[in-house]
């Protein structure tokens, strides 16, 4: 299994000598500089590579997880061929501008060299490549490249997830299902399925002194666990328990569990609050059995360093420009609003507790996410941005209102029309160059709205 320890960026600072080398040390230079801050482990040369056989010497025992491949000067096609030749793995291509326009001579040439890498690149199989054209001191040039370092890094620490389905999505709710082979093909995720009566078994082989720790932990995250009947606190506990040494014991890092109905006709208690509390462990925890809405979270979850938020669309204000996502009470306890902390209630439907009942707090940048799944098997990435509003929970459950970037009208006309899932993904931060460059690396649709 790989770690994201062993994450690997290989610098490929390609030039000629026959064009004006001291230029060219210069972007040299301040180019390594800047990839160095934005990937501490970045590995280059200590000079410019100037020849194939140079190249060669470089790239032999390497095992890059991304290849920084920039032509300081033009160079032809056979530096990138033999870079193709070796290494399978995502490309950014990184183009200079040509420092001196003064009718002389021509310094760098290296926008044509990306042409010549790019034209290469699609002859190898038109494989996917992420492309950077300006200085190292631009504002956006580091944007760009740190986009593609961490959609890169996902992409490399995605090898190394396991997730786990607990139970069968219910009846209508199949596009939240995966194969198995699909998920490991596509993404190098490992999914192990498990039935939700084998949790609920072990859930109630506990004693209620077993359980007391777990209990404790939820007090500590929730706000008014004391009005829920004392027998629901109690199978709580033990379903949490159940639900966490399942998950520390198989190494899983997101998963997706069935909910309704089996927890409260056999069970007699909701997953929901377990599910929530998961979220805030750093396990990335979907109901319905959304395997990729989990791994959308899990993504997500990744990139902003904390929990997202899980839910349905269910109402827009044209007035205000805002969507409000929602579902029946599985967010994470870290994401309500301070003034009323974690409340806790039933679930809505259903009416039994314990689930979560918040709104969540606001925060000026957000991400709405979501990998959908096209009836041929290929994958694509829903994609918009807005802001989390200061707003309170709007109905039972758990809700935030996002004032989106785009028309809410028109993202939610679109979107019904593309045909995407119900459930999507709200991560505090912007993070979509990021996701857009993992899509790219994987061939995948981006959907922009």
């Amino acid at each position: 299994m790989h770690t994201a320890a062993s994450f690997t960026v290989l610098y490929v600072p390609m030039a000629l000598s026959t064009y004006h080398l001291e230029s060219a040390q210069g972007r040299f230079e301040a180019s390594r500089s800047l990839l160095r801050e934005l990937e501490g482990t970045l590995v280059s040369p200590e000079e410019m590579l100037l020849s194939l056989d140079g190249l060669r010497a470089y790239l032999d025992g390497r095992q890059p997880d991304l290849i920084v491949f920039q032509n300081l000067t033009f160079v032809n096609a056979s530096y990138m061929a033999e870079v193709l030749r070796r290494f399978d793995c995502p490309m950014l291509l990184w183009t200079l501008r040509e420092p001196v326009v003064d009718g002389g001579r021509l310094r760098l040439n290296s926008l044509t060299g990306a042409y010549s890498a790019a034209n290469t690149l699609r002859a190898f199989g038109a494989r996917p490549f992420a492309y950077v054209f300006g200085a190292p001191e631009e504002a956006r040039v580091r944007e760009e490249i740190a986009a593609v370092l961490a959609a890169a890094r996902l992409k490399r620490e995605m090898r190394g997830l396991k997730m786990a389905a607990v139970g069968h999505t219910p009846q209508g709710f199949g596009f939240g299902r995966a194969l198995d082979a699909e998920l490991m093909s596509v993404f190098g995720v490992e999914l192990e399925s498990v039935e939700a009566r084998e949790l609920m078994a072990a859930a109630r082989s506990y004693s209620d002194e077993d359980c007391a720790p777990w209990l404790e932990k939820t007090r500590r995250a929730v706000c008014g666990l004391e009005n829920t009947p004392e027998k629901n606190r109690l199978d709580h506990a033990r379903l949490y328990r159940a639900y966490a040494e399942f998950v520390r014991s198989r190494g899983i890092g997101a998963l997706a569990s069935r909910c309704w109905p089996d927890f409260f006709t056999e069970y007699g208690a909701p997953v929901c609050t377990v599910l929530s509390l998961l979220n805030d462990e750093g396990v990335a925890a979907a109901c319905e059995v959304d395997i990729y809405g989990a791994l959308s979270m899990w993504l997500g979850m990744r990139l902003s360093g904390g929990p997202v938020f899980f839910g349905d669309p269910v109402s827009l204000d044209e007035a205000e420009n805002t969507l409000t996502f929602w579902h029946c009470g599985a967010a994470a306890c870290s994401l309500a609003r301070r003034d009323t902390g974690a409340v806790v209630g039933v679930h809505p439907n259903r009416r039994i507790g314990p689930a979560m009942d918040f709104g969540c707090e606001a925060f000026p940048e957000a991400t709405i996410f979501r990998i959908g799944r096209e009836p041929d098997g290929r994958c694509r990435f829903f994609l918009a941005e807005g802001e989390a509003l200061d707003k309170p929970r709007q109905f039972t459950g758990t809700s935030v209102v996002i004032r989106t970037a785009s028309p809410c009208r028109a993202l939610v006309e679109r979107s019904v029309r593309d045909g995407f899932e119900p459930h999507f993904v709200v991560i505090k931060g912007r993070h979509a160059p990021a996701l857009e460059a993992l899509a790219n690396m994987f061939g995948f649709e981006v959907c922009r709205y």
